[in-house]
């Protein structure tokens, strides 16, 4: 918990020196050129994640599909099944790093969702808003360093 206080406070730290740098004085010419890249980088991010979604079949029917059928939606990466991570201090770094992915998000609420991590196997659960806010959090969870598998229990609750 401590780690992730002291990560959420260095990640507001970053956003409010990133926010003070482009709109200081004398950026308004480098502004547009840092806005016109900004863009173009969260374009390609948008691309590359739909992607890795579609990859991993994270749909929102097949997500409903298998919430229906089976009450958990699960994801294997199959280079890592059979080497599972057995440090509990990794497991701890591989939940901190989700909470504070989860935290960045405006979409997903980090209150709402429980991440917990055994031998880098991550269960989320909890609530989301939608079937696509529950892909986003497993393409989150699953695009983190030292995880083998993600399962998800999130159940969609409308607010």
């Amino acid at each position: 918990m401590r780690a992730f206080i002291i990560g959420f406070i260095l990640g507001a730290a970053v956003l409010v020196a990133a926010v003070w740098y482009l709109h200081g004085p004398g950026n308004n010419a480098s502004l547009e050129s840092a806005r016109d890249r900004v863009a173009a980088d969260a374009k390609e991010a948008e691309t590359a994640t739909k992607d890795k979604m579609d990859e991993l079949g994270l749909t929102p029917d097949n997500i409903r599909d298998e919430l229906s059928r089976t009450g958990k939606v699960i994801r294997h990466k199959s280079e890592a099944v059979g080497h599972a991570i057995s440090d509990a201090a990794a497991d701890a770094r591989i939940t901190a790093a989700i909470k504070a992915k989860l935290v960045g998000d405006p979409d997903l609420s980090a209150v709402a969702i429980s991440v917990s991590t055994t031998d880098g196997c991550v269960t989320l659960s909890g609530s989301a808003s939608s079937p696509e806010n529950i892909r986003r959090a497993m393409t989150l969870a699953y695009n983190t360093d030292g995880v083998t598998q993600v399962v998800s229990t999130l159940l969609v609750k409308q607010s």
